[in-house]
């Protein structure tokens, strides 16, 4: 690590210490020539991938654009920030943990929906209403008889 005030590039760890999380790494450093100290955080760089939209188009992968969809969703549900960040810890997790440089929205979407399902069922519905285009009530109704069998007993789609 170059020192940020002479420029030497070499520093030395004086001293290093996990955060209260357990995913960054604080380390105090101490420059061999100017003796200045500063510190760094080091953490681990996680690629996600690229999502491939319905119509053929990669954009890259956006916490963003979950949390957003997961959030409309949710709006005015009683639902806590803990769970909805946990919920998207979860599908960021399974985003990553398959290990492809590539993933379909569909697939982004069928998690989302299977972490709502749990989550809380108005959010739900709203979201598959959404996600699937419902173009009439009975789409509605269809979707909400899904959520209501029980787990095997309804093909979805």
């Amino acid at each position: 690590m170059h020192c940020p005030f002479c420029g030497t590039p070499d520093t030395r760890v004086i001293d290093s210490r996990l955060s209260a999380e357990g995913d960054k790494v604080r380390r105090r450093r101490e420059c061999v020539r100017c003796n200045s100290r500063f510190t760094t955080h080091e953490i681990a760089e996680l690629l996600m991938p690229l999502v491939v939209k319905r119509d053929g188009r990669r954009e890259p992968f956006l916490e963003e654009k979950l949390r957003s969809g997961l959030l409309r969703a949710l709006e005015k549900r009683p639902v806590g920030t803990e769970r909805i960040e946990a919920t998207l810890l979860r599908v960021k997790n399974r985003a990553r943990a398959g290990g492809e440089r590539e993933l379909s929205s569909r697939q982004i979407g069928e998690w989302v929906m299977e972490e709502l399902r749990g989550l809380d069922p108005v959010a739900y519905v709203r979201f598959a209403s959404v996600y699937r285009s419902f173009e009439d009530v009975n789409a509605f109704r269809e979707e909400i008889e899904r959520l209501q069998a029980p787990s095997g007993t309804v093909d979805p789609e």
